[in-house]
């Protein structure tokens, strides 16, 4: 229980400031492309500490390494709250997302080295709620604590959980001693050549759009420096005999299948909950807890539903339900790309209901197809390599909806404006209506303009839902070439 709040916290806090950035910003007078770096100095962090985990925890042992992060937490929340400028904001959420970091994987090991087999089912549903609850909630009680009691509440928060968790480690996990001595046999080059690649590729992802790509010789430059710093890595593990993270655990049938559909999750999860705040303040003009009143409806449900899936996993195989999620999840992302006008949030409430449906089936049920035929000593790995791939999907994901949500809406623009001609009897009677509304035909053409660009934004973003759509079909059908479970498993017990 202490691990999964650990975990809780630490995805939590990837999207919790998401929904304060404006009132931090204006705090640290900060620009918003500056302020991007207090969300992106944390996932960066977050994901190199990620695979770095496992070995961390032969090194230290899983109970000094767990009250240790935790530590190292809970004093980076706390002086993230009393930054007084951009940079040592950036420097500290960088600290909260390299301690928070291994808070994910160590909750995932714990679930596969600790619990006895039949109470997998539940570990993982308890897993589940970390991974898919805690981003769906982040947005809404970040904008209900900026608006409430100020941005600081958003790192005060994390204090009292905290310490209950940190009790909770140093009750439940058994002493164990140090292991110094290797030190002397770490793969060090191994750990170095991902935290760069890791650590490039995020920002790569994160700042592409924001400085136009390949136009950007940093861009450029981070991209070519991840891309030769991860084949090293791939070519360093697969040529030693104990590696740091063993990959050849991806050729193995369903957990390589299973790592598609973690991808294709971490696109519709991060996804959705990047598009639907941008569509509800740009097109929408909801503010921040309007927003968080949205997202609500995909948490929420959530939280009677997951501890419901291990039962239904007793009746419906684990690969059939893990389908069944992906197709609820896929269809309310083509639902939800059906946008307009009056297109909102009572609409999308509906929609974020088969969201909730959709996600605790696959989350609780995936992670077991994954792991049901990895080998206890591969549990570390398995643990790393899972959660990276559903962090990098969330990156790209995003990375590629800013881009074609940009270049959609140009397209769509320069289609509309085609048709906005004198000679349309439609275009001229709508000019005469908004030049005796607005007072003059300059400023009734403006408006026209700011219609159009709407209109072309609205398509784009028909566009972006239904890509996020097609990323969750394909996942589907990965689950569903997965090998099925060994007899007896029932809820999570393999025997």
């Amino acid at each position: 229980m202490s691990v999964m709040l650990g975990a809780f916290m630490a995805v939590l806090d990837i999207q919790i400031t998401n929904s304060s950035l404006k009132d931090i910003q204006g705090a640290l007078s900060a620009t918003l492309e500056e302020g991007s770096w207090i969300s992106t100095s944390y996932l960066v962090a977050e994901i190199i500490m990620i695979p770095l985990t496992a070995w961390l925890v032969q090194l230290l042992s899983a109970r000094r390494l767990a009250v240790w992060v935790s530590g190292g937490f809970l004093l980076s929340s706390m002086l993230c709250s009393m930054a007084w400028s951009l940079d040592s904001m950036i420097v500290l959420r960088a600290l909260q997302g390299f301690t928070g970091g291994a808070l994910i994987p160590l909750a995932f090991t714990m679930t596969l080295i600790k619990l006895p087999e039949h109470h997998r089912a539940k570990g993982m549903a308890l897993f589940a709620m970390t991974a898919t609850f805690a981003p769906s909630i982040g947005p809404t009680l970040g904008g209900w604590l900026t608006e409430n009691y100020g941005w600081q509440y958003i790192f005060y928060i994390n204090i009292p959980p905290g310490l209950l968790m940190i009790a909770g480690l140093l009750y439940g996990l058994e002493k164990k001693a140090s292991h110094w001595e290797l030190l002397k046999s770490t793969d060090y080059a191994g750990i170095v050549t991902l935290g760069v690649g890791l650590g490039c590729l995020q920002v790569f992802l994160e700042e592409g759009h924001r400085k136009d790509w390949l136009e950007s010789h940093l861009i450029v430059s981070l991209g070519s420096i991840a891309l030769v710093s991860l084949i090293t890595f791939v070519i360093l593990q697969l040529s030693k005999p104990e590696p740091l993270i063993n990959l050849r655990i991806l050729g193995e049938r369903n957990f390589g299948l299973s790592s598609i559909s973690s991808v294709g999750m971490g696109v519709g999860l991060y996804g959705s909950i990047y598009l639907l705040p941008l569509y509800l303040a740009q097109i929408q003009g909801y503010n921040a807890q309007q927003i968080g009143e949205v997202i609500m409806w995909m948490g929420i449900p959530q939280l009677f539903l997951i501890p419901l899936v291990p039962q239904l996993m007793k009746v419906i195989p684990p690969k059939l339900l893990c389908a069944i999620g992906f197709g609820l999840f896929g269809f309310a992302s083509f639902a939800s790309g059906a946008l307009n006008l009056d297109f909102a949030g009572p609409q999308l409430n509906q929609i974020q209901i088969v969201r909730a449906l959709g996600q605790p089936m696959i989350m609780v049920t995936i992670s077991l197809i994954a792991t049901v035929y990895i080998q206890p000593k591969d549990a570390g790995s398995a643990s790393s390599l899972f959660n990276i791939l559903r962090n990098l999907g969330g990156a790209v994901g995003i990375a590629l909806l800013s881009t074609l949500l940009d270049a959609k809406t140009k397209t769509y623009f320069d289609y509309l404006r085609e048709a906005i001609v004198p000679s349309n009897p439609q275009v001229a009677e709508r000019m005469a209506l908004l030049t005796d509304k607005l007072g003059n035909e300059q400023a009734a053409l403006a408006r026209l303009s700011e219609i159009t660009h709407q209109q072309a934004s609205i398509m784009a973003y028909n566009d972006a839902f239904h890509f996020v759509g097609i990323a969750l079909g394909i996942s589907m059908i990965a689950v569903l070439l997965t090998k099925a479970l060994p007899v007896g498993v029932k809820g999570g017990a393999a025997h």
